[in-house]
This record gives C-alpha cells, sequence and structure tokens, in this order.
C-alpha cells in the first residue's frame, strides 16, 4: 500500500524523518526533495566496478550550471530521511525528464530503516541547465508485509555526502583515496 501526502505528514514524527520538512512540498502521495549544490563527476573514461573510481566534485554556482549529454552526474537531496517500518522510494520528477534530464532511471529502492541523504544519478539527452535547491525528485513509501530486517550496511547507511558507486568493496578491492577536488573555476577553464 502506498502512503498518501496526509498519512505521510501524519507519520512524520513516528516512522519517517525528513528534514527540512515544508508541508508546501507534499503531494497527493508524494514529497519533493531538493538538490544539494554539489556535483561529483567521475574522471575515469572506463568505470570499473572492482575498484574505485576517481571523481572530481564541484559547486553550483547561483546562476545554474549545464549539464551535458553522454556524462553521469551524481548529487545529493538536501533532505536527510530516515524510515522505519516502510519502504522509501524516490523518482525523478516528471517536469524534468520532459526537459530530458533523467534522475535515478527507474526509480531507486529504499531498504526498511535507511537514514540518510539520497545520492541521485543524472543524466540528459541534451543540455540542460539545473540550479542548487531546485526540486527534483519526489519520495514515497510502501507499507511493508512480513518480517524484515532494518537496513545496517556501513556502505551508504547514515550518510550526508554524495556516494560514488562502493561495489569494489563487494567484489575485494580496497578504500584508498580517489576524489580528485576541483572547484568550478578549474573545471569551467581546464586548469588545475
Amino acid at each position: 500500500m502506498l502512503l498518501s501526502g496526509q498519512e505521510i505528514l501524519r507519520r512524520r514524527s513516528d516512522d519517517l524523518v525528513i528534514d527540512p520538512f515544508s508541508e508546501d512540498r507534499l503531494n497527493p502521495n508524494s514529497y519533493n526533495l531538493a538538490l544539494h549544490n554539489e556535483l561529483l563527476i567521475y574522471e575515469e573514461v572506463v568505470l570499473d566496478a572492482a575498484a574505485p573510481n576517481r571523481y572530481r566534485r564541484i559547486e553550483i554556482p547561483d546562476e545554474g550550471f549545464t549539464l551535458q549529454p553522454n556524462m553521469l552526474y551524481l548529487g545529493r537531496t538536501v533532505e536527510y530521511t530516515e524510515t522505519r517500518g516502510m519502504v522509501p522510494m524516490i523518482q525523478g520528477r516528471s517536469s524534468l525528464g520532459r526537459l530530458g534530464l533523467f534522475i535515478n532511471p527507474g526509480g531507486s529502492l529504499g531498504d526498511v530503516g535507511y537514514c540518510g541523504t539520497w545520492t541521485l544519478e543524472m543524466h540528459c539527452v541534451q543540455p540542460v541547465r539545473i540550479y542548487a535547491g531546485m526540486q527534483v525528485c519526489q519520495i514515497y513509501y510502501l507499507e511493508l508485509a512480513g518480517e524484515s530486517n532494518e537496513y545496517c550496511s556501513d556502505k551508504y547507511q547514515h550518510s550526508r555526502d554524495i556516494q560514488p558507486s562502493l561495489l569494489f568493496r563487494e567484489l575485494g578491492g580496497d578504500d584508498r583515496d580517489t576524489q580528485l577536488e576541483l572547484n568550478f573555476d578549474e573545471l569551467l577553464h581546464g586548469t588545475k
């Protein structure tokens, strides 16, 4: 069973947390989440599932940032969420899909007990300008039937930052530091 917007509002203090929360972002059966002001872009030409991949961090300026086709951008929600006894799911907003911008294509299934911000996988079919703070996706909640254990993985639980893929840990890779920090000017002008 899918929770209505009013049920999301009612359960906020008991079964779920959305922080910050604004009632004007509540929909009939979901809640709009906003884009944080940073993005990660992988540096590798070929991404390796069995190894950490280098990436750079960029800040979205006030005037916005233009995403380019054939690139994967990782962002995150402004909102921190916690869910108990329900399955949280996020999906990109159709208004952005109509601009050719796809957020977590196919949706993102969360686990019962997940606590943290949500990493967003973004790509576009033509250049599109985005802005920090814009409402990019919706979170909705499904009732869970039967017994379950809550999510307790140390891989992504309690995240408050953009999380690149950590699949390499499942494949025996190590956690060497792979982050390359670049500011927006370095990205724009190609200097280091």
